[in-house]
């Protein structure tokens, strides 16, 4: 979905999806430190199946790394997303 953009949304703690001024999708996270847990996912009935978690997940991810922030999957579709991507699981903080 190229029309979709990510953005982080601070002040909301959470990432969403839009695509023009509807949110597709977000994950909310909380941040400590340099430990950010991403607690929940979801992508709205109607966008399902276009790629829209992945692709918050990856962005939300790769601005972990950017950050130098460890992270903590609390949120099962970020815990199962990092387990099919094994480039992204040294972002992992130690449990």
């Amino acid at each position: 979905m190229t029309d979709v953009e990510i953005v982080d949304v601070p002040d909301d703690a959470r990432w969403e999806a839009r695509l023009g001024d509807v949110v597709t999708g977000f994950a909310d996270y909380r941040r400590e430190g340099a430990v950010v847990e991403f607690t929940h996912a979801e992508v709205q009935p109607e966008y399902e199946g276009r790629g829209i978690a992945g692709a918050i997940a990856r962005t939300s991810l790769d601005a972990a790394r950017a950050a130098g922030l460890r992270v903590i999957a609390g949120c099962p579709f970020y815990a199962g997303w990092i387990a099919q991507h094994p480039d992204y699981q040294d972002l992992l903080a130690e449990s």
